[in-house]
């Protein structure tokens, strides 16, 4: 095998990617497609499902709230196998100081952040076992490995993504199982948009001052986008990655603060 072969995920790959139909999560299933996977992905937004199954008319679209337990069970009844799953569901979470923050708004961050990447590995494991080659990419952020003032229940879901990933490496690679997470920094698109904006709103400044601000402490001055994410998804499911496992990789520009 030459090295760029190395560098290919294996076509046939069985794959399940979450929150999938639109922004980041697209990005990578539409990746794996290409690579010729055969892709399932799940999501809330039934509009985004339908336009990415016009899209990729052979991939399983499921609509799935991967924070409730009867949804996942719904998710993967019916599942013939599973070599990748790609936990990239997440929210934003509120913006704001911790005394003004709302509990439900704070729940909702955890629950969809930490617990959706629980209920799905916990269905996952016995498939990826039976794979013999199984991997999980966990997406966190940079704010998993940065502090984030104003965010913080985005970012504690974020650093217990690290914990998740750093610990299931461990417990699963006895089988084979690669685990790793991604940090992606700010990715350029209308979510990173309203992330400025309610930022900027908290502060009291102008959406154009507090991009030039998230720019400011990007080493590279500039936004990452869904495609950088992306390859490296591919690249950690291929022969190159085979024995990349328990790390938590930032693609990013060097994010130096948040």
């Amino acid at each position: 095998m030459s090295y760029l072969e190395r560098m290919r995920p294996t076509p046939g790959l069985r794959v399940l990617v979450t929150a999938g139909a639109s922004g980041l999560g697209a990005a990578i299933a539409g990746a794996f497609c290409e690579a010729g996977a055969q892709v399932v992905i799940c999501d809330l937004d039934q509009r985004a499902l339908d336009l990415f199954a016009a899209a990729h008319p052979d991939v399983d679209v499921r609509c799935a709230d991967v924070s409730d337990s009867a949804d996942v069970d719904r998710l993967f009844a019916g599942l013939d196998g599973l070599d990748v799953l790609i936990n990239n569901a997440g929210i934003a979470g509120p913006t704001g100081p911790i005394d003004t923050l709302q509990i439900d708004d704070i729940r909702r961050t955890l629950d969809v952040g930490v617990m959706g990447q629980f209920l799905t590995i916990r269905h996952a494991a016995p498939l990826l076992r039976a794979s013999g080659a199984g991997a999980i990419i966990n997406v966190s952020s940079v704010a998993g490995r940065l502090g984030y003032a104003m965010r913080t229940p985005y970012a504690a879901a974020k650093w217990g993504i690290v914990g998740l990933t750093a610990s299931l490496a461990k417990e699963m690679g006895p089988d084979g199982i690669r685990v790793n997470a991604i940090l992606p920094g700010p990715v350029r698109g209308p979510r990173m948009e309203g992330v400025i904006r309610d930022r900027a709103a908290a502060q009291g400044v102008t959406f154009e001052a507090m991009e030039a601000e998230y720019l400011s402490n990007i080493s590279l001055r500039r936004m990452v986008g869904p495609e950088d994410v992306a390859s490296l998804a591919l690249f950690l499911c291929s022969a190159a990655g085979g024995n990349i496992s328990g790390q938590a990789i930032s693609v990013c520009g060097n994010v130096e603060t948040l």
